[in-house]
């Protein structure tokens, strides 16, 4: 269990690290700083619930067997 735990944060922390990149390499000098700013706290907000939403699927389905 709390391997799954420690897993699932590792995951979480390297996919945000990875999508403030993406966004940065996307539009990084083609729109402001704070519009590269907005969009990027704006994909790591969605994919933090994703993260989220799909552990606590995980966590759900393992409670039903």
């Amino acid at each position: 269990m709390y391997k799954e735990i420690l897993i699932y944060l590792i995951v979480a922390a390297s996919s945000l690290f990875l999508m403030t990149f993406v966004v940065h390499m996307l539009v990084g000098g083609l729109v402001s700083p704070q519009t590269e700013q907005i969009l990027t706290i704006a994909l790591c907000t969605l994919v933090a619930c994703l993260i989220g939403a799909m552990a606590w699927d995980v966590a759900r389905r393992r409670r039903r067997k």
